[in-house]
């Protein structure tokens, strides 16, 4: 097996005269769980369209070693309206695993809904379904919870433990929540200005700390 599920080494990228990513260096391990913070604008969803090769309207350089096996899930679940949940999820790949894949979030029997007939929550188990058929070595995940109510986000943050335990991708998850960085991810990282400015194991990371990394103040 790779040392590594992800590489960056040198990342720069910028729009028009802004650098946004600053010579930027990142690791991966196989099967581990990163979560990736930062204020507004400071490169978190760049860094991850970067690694997903979803960043053409930017200039940089930069080496980038990432898996072909990819899978990426948005803030929105970006369903099909006009294709029903199964076709959704299989979309692009061999018919026949989607079943398999809705069964795993909880959504047996929902295959011939309607992306309409579904809640938020219920779209975003769809989006994580279509990403499971294609059996993926690293998932990005573009603060996937980020429209959901707070029940809903602590049900999803369940479902996303289990899967990860069970599918062992590398995660790169993106998002503002420092609790929900704790909660889920195995590291922390903190970009600041334009670079990684914090990197260190979840385990160690303190809330307050994370915050004034982040440069938000804590109430006494």
């Amino acid at each position: 097996m790779a040392a590594h599920a992800v590489r960056v080494t040198g990342l720069t990228r910028a729009f028009q005269e802004r650098t946004v990513l600053d010579d930027l260096d990142l690791t991966i391990a196989p099967g581990e769980f990163v979560a990736l913070l930062g204020r507004s604008g400071s490169g978190k969803s760049t860094l991850l369209k970067a690694i997903a090769g979803l960043d053409h309207d930017v200039t940089g350089s930069g080496e980038l070693e990432v898996p072909q096996e990819v899978a990426v899930a948005f803030q929105d679940s970006r369903l099909l309206p006009w294709l029903r949940v199964l076709d959704n999820v299989e979309l692009g790949v061999r018919p026949g695993r989607g079943r398999a894949a809705l069964e795993e979030v909880g959504l047996k029997g929902r295959e011939r809904a309607w992306p309409a007939e579904l809640s938020g929550g219920e779209q975003q188990r769809v989006a994580l379904a279509r990403c499971l058929v294609r059996e993926p070595r690293l998932l990005l995940a573009d603060e996937p919870f980020g429209a959901l109510d707070a029940l809903t986000r602590i049900k999803m943050h369940d479902l996303l433990r289990e899967l990860c335990a069970k599918h062992r991708p590398a995660v790169l998850l993106v998002t503002h929540d420092v609790d929900e960085a704790i909660e889920l991810a195995d590291r922390v990282v903190v970009l600041q200005e334009s670079r990684i400015g914090l990197d260190l194991p979840a385990r160690d990371a303190d809330r307050t700390h994370l915050l004034s990394a982040l440069g938000i103040g804590v109430a006494a």
